[in-house]
């Protein structure tokens, strides 16, 4: 099979990071993380991974697999615990990027989606082409006119991993509110943060598209305050993103790393969000 090359400095490679970090997941932290399809697609690559290779043996990368780790068991536990009970239900990846969370909850009957801007989803078309029942949507999450896109009949359950501090909270007040209307008997999970975690996530990223403030920006520090004053026809939990889903108690988790998250779900407000929409 011949390799995908991948460019430096190009599209393709802002989204070899966030599937290299899968595999370092994999490779760190087996017993808590397994997607053998980002090991795979990996494998079909052109590309130099030496740089990342050297990072990924700092602490630094290594607790940041980590987070990458929990987070996508967090959705993921979310997705399935949904076909539970809607095993005919759509699946769909907010901002999905190389993301295949919702090919690994295949249940052998539901109906998968995954949503992102047309030269992501050209990326992904090139690299996984859709099966029969995955679908690739190349939209704007914000031109809600991708909502005619999902069969959702049988319900439908929607999670995004790491896409929602870059939308400002007016955009996730019109984008919830107008999912809570159109998809009633839904689900939506995703991870948030306080806003004192998401001013330093953000930092760089401000700099680089010239804005001064991130005020605007989409944080979490309290249900009651922050989801609960503007959602309509829905009802909102949380739990921890760290710790919320697993105690970490597994022995590839340095016991530094265990305080580093609890650090995280506490202070920095670090979070898996749970909608339900009535």
């Amino acid at each position: 099979m011949n390799k995908v090359h991948i460019e430096k400095n190009t599209v393709q490679e802002t989204l070899i990071i966030p599937l290299y970090a899968r595999k370092l997941c994999t490779d760190r932290f087996p017993n808590l993380y397994q997607d053998p399809k980002a090991m795979e697609m990996l494998s079909r690559l052109d590309y130099d991974f030496a740089p990342l290779e050297r990072q990924s043996t700092g602490l630094a990368h290594q607790f940041g697999a980590l987070e990458v780790a929990m987070r996508q068991t967090d959705l993921a536990w979310e997705v399935k615990d949904y076909l539970k009970t809607h095993p005919a239900a759509a699946v769909v990846n907010l901002g999905c990027g190389l993301d295949q969370t919702g090919e690994n909850c295949d249940n052998g009957q539901c109906r998968i989606y995954n949503i992102d801007m047309p030269d992501v989803i050209s990326v992904r078309n090139e690299l996984i082409p859709p099966s029969e029942r995955v679908t690739n949507i190349a939209a704007d999450l914000n031109d809600t006119t991708w909502f005619e896109q999902i069969a959702c009949e049988n319900g439908v359950v929607f999670f995004a991993a790491g896409v929602f501090y870059y939308f400002k909270t007016e955009q996730i007040k019109a984008l919830f509110n107008s999912m809570a209307r159109s998809f009633p008997g839904g689900k939506l999970v995703f991870d948030s943060a306080g806003r004192r975690a998401v001013k330093i996530m953000l930092k760089t990223w401000v700099k680089e598209v010239g804005i001064t403030s991130i005020s605007d920006y989409f944080s979490v520090d309290s249900l009651k305050k922050d989801i609960l004053p503007w959602l309509e026809h829905g009802s909102v939990s949380a739990r921890g993103y760290m710790l919320g889903y697993n105690d970490l108690c597994d022995p590839s988790v340095p016991r530094f790393f265990r305080s580093l998250s609890r650090l995280g779900d506490g202070l920095m407000k670090m979070k898996i969000v749970r909608i339900d929409f009535e």
